[in-house]
């Protein structure tokens, strides 16, 4: 009667343990789901508005490395205890055989209940579980960091024995890397429109293009001669589309001076009105032009903008490291890299919206730029290379293509239309395949 009553308490001790390292087991799982699947966002929102729980998750995923090293232990812990219990207890009922058993039926407890069940609740209610956890998730990282620690160094060690050398500082995704992901995700789904994922997507890009990448090269800036009749300077400001025009003297490169339309205007009406009015020969333009602002052609869109609206001006010319010049931007310029082409009235030369010829093929301006051309057709043409659809083309070839040459390379076909001394100026395009 003694041995059946020892067994019976051996038999309920040992399922009670296993039933309990499981729920420990689930616990792990559920952690480690809910902590790297939040989002920070939402968890610095929720931190913000005096979740403890939150802005105690939120610290521990700063280090996701050590976090999930220490509940992986923590879950393999759990796991083999309860599984050797598991096996012990069979075999004792089951005899040999009971070694099968326990593998069978512990396969099917853990992979339900301590697997599926918790990450699907934990991955629906990522927030919500992350902080409640966060407390006992702490201490477990607490008394399992020198473990931890010790087997990062293993790792590293044996990986390094491969070649592998790894940055304990650095992460798998930016914080850009992620938005933007997450938005292309949201595209492809429906959820986001082209137009809102075009905007987003142009916004978060700032901070990686140069100025360069965008700017009106120096071929196509109007200008006006500070040498030129006062006359020829107003007819030229009023039939310009453009408030603001660079003055030069002798050489297209020499830029004394920036005028702006209602300055001009101003001060010639200034001459010609009233008793004391010299006339308009007697307007000089030096006297009313701005200083020019000049800024490096690598300055990055993000920092551009930056300076543009502390120092309150649209409007810079782009030099080189030389000081030569290459082109000028405006404030517009860069804000259509996030919104897309801003027209008014003045704006006559519209470019027309590509249409897709018979056969599937565009034609389009050599110096259209490789990103319109990408966001205005959903493409992906490479533009690490060059900047331009006719830069991409000379890149690739190696040499400046004549009339009618034909290339094909990024899955893509291209037939010079035209070309004008050194540029191309029109280029057929299609996708292969």
């Amino acid at each position: 009667m003694t041995e059946t009553i020892s067994f019976d308490s051996a038999l309920w001790i040992s399922a009670a343990s296993i039933m309990g390292l499981l729920v420990l087991s689930a616990f792990f799982s559920g952690s480690e789901t809910a902590l790297t699947a939040a989002s920070r966002g939402k968890l610095r929102a929720q931190a913000d508005r005096g979740s403890k729980g939150a802005e105690r998750a939120l610290r521990m995923t700063e280090d996701s490395e050590r976090l999930i090293g220490s509940v992986l232990l923590g879950n393999n812990v759990v796991n083999i205890l309860a599984a050797s219990l598991a096996t012990a207890l069979f075999t004792r009922l089951f005899g040999e055989s009971g070694v099968a058993l326990a593998t069978l039926v512990m396969t099917l407890l853990v992979l339900i209940f301590a697997e599926v069940l918790p990450k699907t609740y934990a991955i629906t209610n990522a927030e919500k579980t992350a902080a409640r956890v966060s407390p006992v998730i702490a201490v477990v990282i607490f008394l399992f960091s020198p473990i931890v620690g010790a087997v990062r160094i293993l790792v590293r060690g044996v990986l390094r024995l491969f070649g592998v050398q790894t940055d304990p500082d650095s992460k798998i995704l930016s914080a850009r890397e992620e938005i933007a992901g997450a938005i292309t995700l949201g595209h492809s789904e429906g959820a986001v429109e082209k137009e809102h994922r075009d905007r987003l997507l142009g916004a978060l890009d700032l901070h990686e293009r140069m100025i360069e990448e965008i700017m009106l090269h120096r071929s196509k800036i109007e200008m006006i001669n500070a040498d030129a009749t006062p006359e020829e300077i107003l007819s030229q400001a009023l039939q310009s589309p453009h408030t603001r025009l660079p003055v030069y003297r002798g050489e297209t490169e020499n830029i004394i001076g920036v005028i702006h339309a209602k300055d001009l205007l101003r001060a010639m009406d200034g001459l010609t009105r009233g008793e004391n009015a010299k006339g308009i020969e007697n307007f000089r333009i030096t006297d009313v032009a701005m200083k020019p602002y000049f800024v490096p052609d690598t300055t990055t869109l993000d920092e551009q903008m930056r300076q543009f609206l502390r120092r309150k001006t649209h409007f810079a010319l782009v030099v080189d490291e030389y000081g030569a010049l290459r082109g000028l931007i405006t404030l517009e310029d860069i804000l259509e890299e996030i919104v897309g082409e801003i027209t008014d009235e003045f704006d006559v030369d519209e470019a027309p919206q590509l249409k897709p010829g018979p056969d599937g093929h565009f034609l389009i301006d050599g110096a259209m730029t490789i990103r319109d051309f990408n966001r205005a057709t959903d493409w992906s043409l490479p533009d690490e290379e060059a900047n331009t659809v006719a830069g991409l083309v000379i890149h690739e070839a190696q040499t400046i293509p004549v009339i009618g040459q034909a290339f094909s390379f990024h899955g893509f076909r291209f037939e010079v239309v035209a070309r004008e001394n050194n540029r191309l100026t029109q280029i057929k395009i299609r996708k292969l395949g």
